[in-house]
């Protein structure tokens, strides 16, 4: 990367900085959804491939436990095994329901599913360290 090209990899402080208002005005619950559940699990994913994200990894990681208790994550992390990662899927489950977009690749495609499910693991370890 050039010294003038943005620095995707430092995306994280604005995003735990945007976290804080998302927090104030829509709650817990969706702090944590955008933080962990969104933009947590892209970055980890962009870590796997490259190095520059991996190295930011914790410092993003350590950002998450100042802004949000253990106990906020550890349920959180939970909420999202049972509901996402863990959940029986219905054979008739309604792909309309989901927003746009939203889970589709997880539901059609069972490598991606994998690769989810393994992503989700290692976030868990890595926030109960």
């Amino acid at each position: 990367m050039s010294g003038s090209s943005i620095q995707f990899h430092k995306i994280w402080i604005e995003q735990c900085e945007a976290t804080k208002g998302i927090r104030d005005r829509y709650g817990l619950k969706s702090a944590l959804g955008y933080l962990i559940g969104e933009k947590l699990f892209h970055f980890v994913q962009a870590a796997e491939q490259h190095p520059e994200f991996a190295a930011e990894l914790p410092a993003f990681l350590a950002e998450i436990e100042r802004l949000f208790k253990p106990e906020e994550i550890s349920e959180y992390l939970d909420y999202l095994e049972k509901t996402k990662y863990l959940a029986p899927q219905e054979p008739a489950l309604d792909l309309g329901e989901l927003e746009e977009g939203e889970d589709e690749e997880w539901l059609e495609n069972p490598i991606i599913g994998a690769e989810e499910l393994l992503r989700f693991s290692r976030i868990r370890q890595l926030l109960h360290r």
